[in-house]
């Protein structure tokens, strides 16, 4: 696996674990449209990335996703806790995908090929419509496009209205030989001239201009080019030219294609080609016109002025408002955190520690060399190196809760499995251990959390009977005490069995009958290996398999485990 590809299988895992999180609160928060706009921006960096290294499975299937999201942001799929679930199956349907880039196949091994057609059919068919596999254009740009005048049967051509002003015929231009300088550009294929702007006889002035042209142009040229036509009066006619339909895809492409500098709205659009340098300088006017206008109220944004204008499609604009934002937001995670192999992590720590031994013996020699002034510089060092030596050492730290928010998915999936409403707490999310340690307790607190679900919460009808409410809490807290750190996995449920418990010890022959046990010491049975109190074996635990691992391998970390 090449370098790019490497850093995009990486980047792509990040992406995937911010998109998971969002559709975890989106359930909870429906209506929160930053949220929605992140896991879309997710999504299409991972597409995006996916067209740089050329691996088009991850392409297409997230193409797909993409499309689903857009309805949900633009309100034309309402969320559900359906459509929810579906999308997490997507996120992991994408991260077997990324094994597949990783471990250098062309395609996805069958099986995996088989889940994700079945789920871009589950997607097109609930949330997409039927035609949602074909390529057929949204209602709105044909609705941009008539908007902009005359009532064209649309074809894929570039739409282009004219309306020129009384007085270009008094200054010696005559309109008609824009429209035949227009033809040595490309062909027009449908022509509609507009005299709706003209008065009554009476009225008229013989020297005065009252029409205007609708056009269907065919040609190859530019966007730009095209408005170079018509410089000489630009002054005295309103021009609109919007793209054909093929060229909306186009633009798009150039858009995700643009090096990841930060630039305004309007430079995105203009260095893509779907507007010109005038048009955008006329829409910055109409903002500050509206800015000077309004002074209470906020102008609006330049965006929704040049659709307004109709010199750019909705869905263009919003394709750069997405590259904006994500750039904004890439830029700003790199100027946070740089990523650093963990070996040369561990020789600058440990050649720090070389530093402070080397330190110290230089303090000693100048302690007793008597003299003052080196006593007291290399004093200032030990200081240095100290301060270098505890930096070092924070390098490896951690926050705890980027592990502890994995598991809202385990808790939302394990609780619609076995039939309970369970919400999950986080406190001490900003707890700090080293890297090492966090990666180590993902599989014990994974266990305890579990348990807690299937064996610890009860189902919303007994919880009900015993004056509970019906809705669970499993609680993961971490908090520094005297030099250590203790993490606690709580729930509100019903309590160990300690009857049931000691019932299953002398069964299985871990306990003598007659043997009388203090209650800690009966809790402490559910640690032995192969020990379970479940009536049956579920998916989520059972099988005796969990506790003894979770003691293991927090002694193995030097740290204790007790109830």
């Amino acid at each position: 696996m090449d370098e790019l590809t490497s850093t995009f299988v990486t980047e792509s895992r990040d992406q995937l674990l911010a998109m998971e999180d969002g559709l975890l609160k989106l359930e909870q928060a429906p209506d929160d449209a930053s949220n929605l706009g992140a896991i879309f921006r997710a999504a299409h960096t991972i597409k995006g990335g996916a067209g740089v290294v050329e691996c088009h499975y991850i392409e297409a299937f997230t193409h797909k996703v993409e499309n689903v999201l857009d309805k949900l942001r633009n309100g034309e799929i309402p969320v559900s806790s359906e459509l929810s679930t579906v999308l997490l199956e997507c996120c992991d349907h994408l991260g077997a995908l990324l094994d597949a880039l990783a471990n250098g196949l062309p395609q996805p091994e069958a099986a995996v090929q088989q889940r994700g057609d079945a789920l871009l059919a589950e997607l097109s068919r609930k949330f997409l419509g039927e035609d949602a596999a074909g390529g057929a254009l949204p209602v709105e740009h044909e609705a941009d496009l008539a908007a902009s005048g005359g009532g064209i049967v649309v074809t894929d051509a570039w739409h282009i209205s004219l309306r020129f002003g009384p007085g270009v015929l008094k200054n010696g231009t005559d309109p008609l030989s824009f429209l035949h300088y227009l033809t040595s550009l490309g062909e027009i294929i449908a022509l509609t001239t507009l005299a709706d702007a003209m008065p009554g006889a009476a009225q008229m002035d013989p020297e005065c201009c009252y029409l205007g042209f609708e056009l269907r142009f065919q040609t190859r040229a530019s966007k730009a080019q095209i408005e170079s036509v018509f410089d000489f009066v630009r002054d005295e006619c309103t021009l609109h030219i919007l793209p054909p339909n093929s060229k909306i895809e186009e633009y798009l492409k150039l858009i995700d294609q643009l090096p990841e500098d930060s630039m305004r709205l309007g430079e995105i659009l203009v260095r893509s080609g779907a507007l010109t340098q005038s048009e955008l300088e006329a829409g910055l006017a109409a903002q500050s016109g509206a800015a000077a206008a309004g002074e209470m109220a906020a102008p609006p944004p330049i965006g929704e002025i040049l659709v307004g204008q109709k010199v750019v499609h909705k869905e263009i604009v919003e394709a750069a408002a997405n590259r904006q934002a994500a750039v904004n937001e890439k830029k700003a995670g790199e100027a946070r955190m740089i990523r650093v192999h963990a070996d040369k992590l561990d020789q600058l720590i440990d050649l720090v520690g070389e530093l402070v031994i080397a330190g110290a013996g230089t303090s000693l020699l100048a302690q007793r060399s008597g003299y003052s002034e080196l006593v007291e510089s290399t004093s200032v060092l030990r200081r240095l190196v100290e301060d270098i030596r505890d930096s070092a050492l924070q390098l490896r730290m951690v926050q705890i809760g980027e592990t502890f928010n994995r598991f809202n998915r385990v808790v939302r999936d394990g609780s619609r499995e076995l039939g309970k409403s369970i919400d999950l707490l986080i406190t001490g999310a900003e707890t700090e251990l080293d890297k090492s340690v966090v990666e180590k307790l993902g599989d014990p607190l994974m266990h305890l959390v579990r348990n807690a679900i299937d064996h610890g919460i009860e189902t919303p009808a007994v919880r009900a009977q015993r004056g509970k409410p019906e809705n669970g809490t499993v609680q993961l807290n971490a908090y520094h005490d005297s030099g250590s750190v203790v993490i606690e996995v709580i729930d509100d449920g019903g309590g160990l069995p300690k009857e049931k418990i000691r019932a299953k010890a002398i069964e299985r022959g871990l306990l003598d009958p007659a043997a009388t046990l203090t209650e800690h010491e009966i809790i402490n049975l559910i640690f032995e290996a192969g020990f379970s109190t479940a009536d049956q074996v579920t998916n989520i635990s059972g099988r005796g398999v969990g506790m003894d691992v979770v003691r293991r391998n927090i002694q193995s970390l030097r740290g204790s485990v007790e109830v």
